[in-house]
């Protein structure tokens, strides 16, 4: 447990102290539930001598799960996404794992989502099992029997508030649980990322999928309710940018010294979000969940910083774009619409290209290129459904976004970008013509 010096000095009043998880041997917090979901699957009979561990994950779970499998004799199958940083693929297959890379931007429920290719491999593969994260409730147990008696025992019971990124739900329900039977008043806030259920379930009841979009950071947020996200014991959820989580994460090692991974970024960002909410009498406890090293080819790297836009510089910006009413708000179609409907409206609307999308959630583009290839190669195409023709979904960058980089992001393969203005919570479509207008 360490106290922060810097980044909160003058900004919140408490003491906040954040709990370092990078010496686990996988080094993160998953190591603790990881052992804790293969041990209570062997005492199960799930988990048997030469077996195969298959799990869907972002890297850190897998890591934890595949040192054990290392030292117990098991074999590894991991599926993960298309948003991983490649240090957390090329550590998991240090350890021998095979890793299958999946598309990010599909439903849960779609057969390429890594969780759907997971549950796929256990049914084919004889002599496997599932540990699944997200469902597994040795996930929530192993924080209740360590992560949280740890926390009260090291602040000697002193723990106002644990400020704690949530994905599978496992650390803050856990941890949080075993807290609030310590201590009732003990508050304990989720930092969420915008493109995630978490914060409007939490405060409303409704899963929406116009929340869902692509975003970047990684370890938090979810487009589904696991079953280890305690909704009871998470007092409320905060959400943070992927730009703020990713300037933070390299601040916390420049003004902090210490070299910790993106949701950590989040979870300070998130706290300065909610800095007036803290008293001089209150600890906070922050988890800073994995290790700075596997985000060395993207927070760390400062081309990649410049490419999405999350390094600061002067000029015009999307923003200035959006209020000088040079580019639209959104308009999408969904993907069961005939490919008629979409030419219509495209038509209608003098759209060059536009998004599509499936149950409100955006899974496509399609530009009239594509589309006037489609219908002359097969005039009955107007009568299939729009997904049968769709391009990849258009990309999703901050409004901050310089408009020099929006130009670099806009090419023939995509000649379009969606801008969201987080604190409006509205999506813009920024396309060659508009910027043509100010370039």
């Amino acid at each position: 447990m360490v106290r922060l010096n810097r980044i909160t000095q003058g900004l919140v009043k408490a003491t906040v102290l954040v709990k370092l998880e990078t010496f686990n041997p996988g080094n993160s917090i998953k190591d603790r539930m990881a052992i804790k979901m293969i041990e209570d699957a062997e005492r199960a009979g799930l988990l048997k001598p030469g077996g195969t561990i298959i799990e869907g994950t972002s890297g850190n779970t897998g890591m934890g799960l595949a040192i054990a499998a290392v030292v117990k004799g098991y074999k590894c199958i991991f599926t993960t996404t298309d948003k991983q940083s490649k240090e957390k693929v090329d550590a998991l297959k240090a350890f021998g794992a095979e890793v299958i890379v999946c598309p990010t931007n599909v439903d849960p429920e779609d057969p390429r989502s890594y969780y759907s290719v997971s549950s796929r491999l256990e049914m084919e593969l004889p002599n496997s099992w599932k540990a699944n994260q997200y469902d597994n409730r040795s996930n929530t147990q192993a924080h209740y029997e360590q992560t949280g008696p740890e926390i009260w025992e090291q602040t000697d019971g002193r723990v106002t508030h644990l400020v704690v990124g949530v994905g599978t739900g496992g650390t803050a329900s856990g941890a949080g649980r075993y807290l609030k039977e310590r201590n009732s008043k003990i508050k304990v806030w989720g930092i969420d990322t915008y493109g995630s259920v978490f914060k409007k379930y939490k405060e409303t009841g409704i899963f929406d999928k116009n929340e869902i979009y692509p975003y970047i950071t990684e370890g938090i947020g979810e487009d589904f309710l696991p079953g280890n996200v305690d909704f009871e014991i998470i007092d409320r959820f905060e959400k943070v940018t992927d730009k703020d989580a990713a300037i933070m994460t390299r601040r916390i090692a420049r003004e902090e010294g210490i070299f910790a991974g993106n949701s950590a970024g989040s979870a300070i960002a998130g706290l300065l979000q909610l800095k007036d909410h803290f008293t001089e009498d209150d600890v906070v406890v922050v988890i800073f969940h994995d290790h700075g090293s596997r985000y060395l080819g993207k927070m760390f790297n400062d081309d990649w910083m410049r490419e999405k836009g999350f390094l600061e510089k002067t000029g015009m910006t999307a923003r200035d774009l959006v209020a000088a009413k040079l580019s639209g708000e959104l308009f999408a179609i969904e993907a069961s619409e005939p490919v008629e409907h979409a030419l219509r409206v495209m038509s209608e609307h003098d759209f060059s290209q536009i998004s599509i999308t499936r149950d409100k959630r955006l899974v496509g583009s399609l530009n009239e290129m594509r589309l006037y290839e489609a219908l002359v190669r097969d005039p009955d195409a107007k009568d299939r459904p729009v997904e049968s023709i769709m391009q990849p979904a258009f990309p999703f960058v901050d409004i901050s976004i310089p408009v020099e980089l929006l130009a670099t992001m806009i090419t023939p393969q995509n000649p379009a970008v969606l801008v969201r203005d987080f604190k409006t919570d509205k999506t813009f479509i920024i396309t060659r013509s508009d910027l043509i207008r100010v370039l």
